[in-house]
């Protein structure tokens, strides 16, 4: 039988707060599906369920979530000062470093995952669209990259597992 692995504080929070910021393990990996059904045909919904959990159980793929959604939070409290606090609660284009967060995530899979990244934030598919739908009155400028980078992760890590199985 097999022992349940115990998760740290870090990966249980991350986790919490992607929920609350109503983004589900399934939300991403639907992103995954949507990557790799084309190269994929036989793919299944549980190996990109499979591949999104083992990217979210990397520390380093945790502290980016946390760190982003947390400055995204502050934003939406108008906890900092300007002009870093319009710059992101509007989301400006110039930014940049909402990016930058996600691509310590990218990087964790190899260089596919950042033409999978920059295609799925080009897009903006499924829960992307949600997350940039300025409406809600909630700031998402990290969130949606960082679920974006984390599903560019996720299918890059799938498509070498599938390339070591030729």
């Amino acid at each position: 039988m097999a022992e349940e692995k115990k998760m740290s504080l870090s990966e249980e929070t991350a986790r919490k707060w992607l929920h609350e910021r109503g983004v589900e393990v399934q939300d991403i990996a639907d992103l995954v599906y949507f990557l790799q059904e084309k190269y994929h045909p036989d793919l299944k919904m549980e190996d990109c369920i499979e591949n999104v959990e083992r990217v979210l159980s990397k520390r380093e793929v945790q502290n980016a979530i946390l760190t982003g959604i947390q400055l995204d939070i502050m934003a939406e409290k108008k906890l900092m000062e300007e002009p870093l606090q319009s710059i992101i609660e509007v989301d400006e284009g110039l930014y940049g470093v909402d990016e930058v967060l996600a691509f310590s995530i990218v990087n964790v899979y190899g260089s596919i995952g950042f033409t999978n990244y920059g295609y799925i934030d080009k897009l903006k598919p499924g829960i992307l669209k949600d997350l940039n739908d300025k409406s809600s009155g909630k700031c998402h400028t990290f969130l949606d990259d960082i679920v974006g980078a984390v599903a560019a992760a996720a299918s890059s890590r799938l498509a070498h597992r599938a390339q070591n199985t030729d």
